[in-house]
């Protein structure tokens, strides 16, 4: 039996409300206090922000697990917590192929450290309504079984590529909203500080920083293809939908300055996000009817942590491939 959808926007907006300003308030703060001057994000204070968001999801699954359960019943509240954290972890995993084109990105348009924070800011900010958007309009078409059906389809098609042709990620500079950016705009090969406009000769120009930021943001509308149906096969609930994608994206930034690096270490990654892909698919298309209409969420959230496991634990124990080259991105 599918369980009803308990929190619709239309009876909980003050909640959704709520934590949207909330979420603003936060990056009002990450922005105007705390990286008001541009400089370089190193290691130790990547780590401390990455302890952060984590621990303000989890403090959020706490309190969502605590007060569903006063809400709806005590098995209520365990499913909802199950379902945000088994959502929240499709996120954090999928967010690894946003994290290689950060780093593609950065080094096409020879953005430098310093400045790279300022671009995912405004990066992150528009992926939030982007994924909002996405969400919304998900919750609406989720109610027809076609395509829910066709979802799951896309999400095996979409894993099963990224396993087989582990496809090498486009030059940056090739994008199509790049040309468009550049029908419309004159795009300078000069940096101008932190602007992303500039004036030349009376001329107004976009600079490397808004071309970078163009790039990464159709990039991240490609990736909402595959991660907003994935959280779909978790859960109905539009508001963990919503609020899972959302503190994943608020983690990327540091997630990109704290695994920039390493990237290529962790070389079977790939085939872990590939396998979770044709997993929560298969649970779209199948396994939710095949077990009564819901696949029980325990086991989703083991088997998409044993998957990752298994691609960071294979990751240290083997070499990457020489043929490996650049793993299998998604190409944004």
């Amino acid at each position: 039996m599918i369980e009803p959808v308990l929190m619709p926007f239309a009876d909980w907006w003050w909640l959704y409300g709520a934590f949207t300003l909330g979420v603003l308030a936060l990056l009002a703060l990450d922005l105007g206090v705390f990286h008001r001057q541009a400089h370089e994000v190193r290691f130790r204070e990547a780590l401390t922000w990455s302890v952060v968001w984590v621990a303000l999801a989890g403090i959020f699954n706490l309190w969502l697990w605590w007060y569903t359960g006063q809400r709806f019943g005590a098995e209520a509240g365990d499913r909802l917590g199950l379902e945000f954290l088994a959502g929240y972890l499709i996120e954090k995993a999928l967010s690894v192929d946003n994290v290689f084109v950060f780093a593609l990105v950065f080094t096409a348009f020879a953005i430098p450290p310093a400045l790279q924070h300022r671009v995912l800011f405004y990066g992150i900010l528009g992926a939030l309504v982007f994924r909002a958007l996405f969400i919304a309009a998900g919750s609406a078409l989720m109610d027809y079984h076609w395509v829910v059906v066709a979802a799951g389809v896309f999400l095996v098609a979409t894993g099963i590529k990224m396993a087989v042709m582990g496809g090498k990620p486009k030059d940056p500079r090739s994008s199509p909203a790049l040309r468009l950016l550049g029908r419309l705009l004159p795009v300078s090969d000069r940096l101008d500080g932190q602007r992303f406009l500039v004036r030349d000769g009376g001329r107004l120009m976009a600079t490397p920083l808004l071309a970078a930021l163009v790039v990464i943001e159709v990039a991240d509308v490609v990736f909402a293809i595959d991660s907003v149906p994935a959280i779909f096969a978790i859960t109905r609930e539009p508001l963990i939908v919503f609020t899972s994608n959302v503190f994943a994206i608020l983690g990327l930034r540091a997630m990109f300055f704290l695994l920039a690096g390493v990237m290529d270490r962790f070389w079977a990654l790939a085939y872990a996000l590939a396998a979770i892909l044709v997993f929560v698919g298969l649970k779209m298309a199948w396994l939710n009817q095949a077990f009564g209409g819901k696949f029980p969420i325990s086991w989703s959230l083991g088997i998409i942590a044993a998957l990752l496991a298994a691609g960071v634990a294979v990751s240290l124990l083997r070499r990457p491939p020489q043929a490996a080259g650049g793993g299998g991105a998604r190409e944004g």
